[in-house]
């Protein structure tokens, strides 16, 4: 048992362990910002759009009644919808990730190496300071 709290006192204090817990808190705020332009932004235009139907509401009931269970496949073209802007909302902002990753990552190199002697020296250099060769 000593050993096994041992394991998951490592697995647990490992950096991606944090990382991916601030992920899941930062996506359920996400979510519910998403949720919020779907259903008070981009529901009511698409209504608008279709002589104010409201998809939330459309369904087809199965049985007679009041309690009688429903097939809500409004409910369901909402959520597809807002799963299509989830994802691309989630697409721009990792494109934009990448990019700014690329940039870091991609400095223009300032030294370059001597073919004749091994040693480093600047990249406009014709000739090496170290052995004279001419580097043409």
């Amino acid at each position: 048992m000593k050993k096994f709290m041992s394991e998951f006192k490592t697995f647990i204090s490992r950096g991606n362990v944090m990382d991916m817990a601030v992920g899941i808190i930062i996506g359920g705020a996400f979510t519910a910002i998403v949720n919020s332009l779907v259903n008070d932004l981009v529901m009511p235009l698409i209504s608008l759009l279709t002589g104010g139907l409201d998809f939330t509401s459309l369904k087809i009931a199965l049985g007679e009644g009041e309690d009688a269970a429903a097939f809500c496949y409004g409910a369901f073209i909402s959520a597809v919808i807002n799963f299509i802007l989830i994802a691309f909302v989630l697409f721009c902002i990792i494109k934009a990730l990448n990019k700014l990753k690329k940039e870091e990552e991609a400095p223009e190199p300032t030294e370059k190496e001597c073919p004749y002697c091994m040693s480093k020296i600047s990249i406009k250099a014709t000739k090496c300071p170290h052995c004279t060769s001419d580097l043409g």
